[in-house]
C-alpha cells in the first residue's frame, strides 16, 4: 500500500511541475507555428494603426466559402484573435470608432463582408462575443489576379487592406 501511495504522490508532483513548463514551452516561440505571427503598422492621417495577426497559408486549399465559410464569424487570421489598435479616434467607412485596441473579426460573403471591431482582446480566435462589438461596417471584397499564399494585412494611406488567396478586402479609414 505504501508503494502505491508514494508512486501516486510522486506522479502528482511530476504533473504539477511539468504542466506549467509545457504550457510555457508552447507559448514561448510562436514563430514556429504553421500560421506564424505577423504585424502591420503605419499611419493613416495622424493615427498610428497596428494590426497583430497570425498568417495562415493557402496550402492548395479553397479558402473562401470552404476553409473560411461564408456567412459565419471568422477571426480574420489564425490562432489568437487578430487585433487592431488606433492611437486616435478614427472614421471607419464613415463611422466613428474611438481610439484603442480591438479584436478584428469578419463575416465573409461572396459580394459583401461585415468587418467587426470587438472590444474584447486577448482571447483565442473563436471566443467571439457579439455583445462586445464596438462597430460593424460592410465592405466589398475585390478579386485579384495575383495569388497571395499567406494572409497579410497592410496599412495604406486611406485604410487597411487584407490580402489572401486571390482576394483583397479594403477598409476605408480616416
Amino acid at each position: 500500500m505504501k508503494i502505491s501511495f508514494h508512486f501516486v504522490k510522486h506522479l502528482l508532483v511530476c504533473v504539477l511541475l511539468l504542466g506549467p513548463m509545457l504550457v510555457m514551452a508552447q507559448n514561448g516561440n510562436k514563430s514556429n507555428r504553421p500560421s506564424p505571427p505577423a504585424t502591420a503598422s503605419g499611419k493613416i492621417g495622424d493615427a498610428l494603426v497596428t494590426i497583430e495577426y497570425s498568417s495562415p497559408a493557402v496550402k492548395n486549399r479553397k479558402v473562401w466559402g470552404e476553409l473560411v465559410p461564408y456567412g459565419k464569424v471568422w477571426r480574420a487570421g489564425a490562432n489568437e484573435a487578430t487585433t487592431i489598435e488606433f492611437s486616435r479616434d478614427v472614421l471607419v467607412e464613415g463611422r466613428h470608432l474611438a481610439k484603442g485596441k480591438y479584436s478584428l473579426y469578419t463575416i465573409p460573403g461572396e459580394n459583401q463582408w461585415t468587418v467587426i471591431f470587438n472590444k474584447a482582446t486577448g482571447q483565442w480566435g473563436t471566443e467571439y462575443d457579439e455583445r462586445q462589438d464596438a462597430l460593424r461596417v460592410n465592405v466589398k471584397p475585390r478579386n485579384t489576379m495575383a495569388m497571395h499564399e499567406r494572409l497579410s494585412y497592410h496599412v495604406v494611406r486611406n485604410g487597411i487592406l487584407m490580402r489572401w488567396e486571390k482576394l483583397e478586402l479594403p477598409v476605408k479609414i480616416k
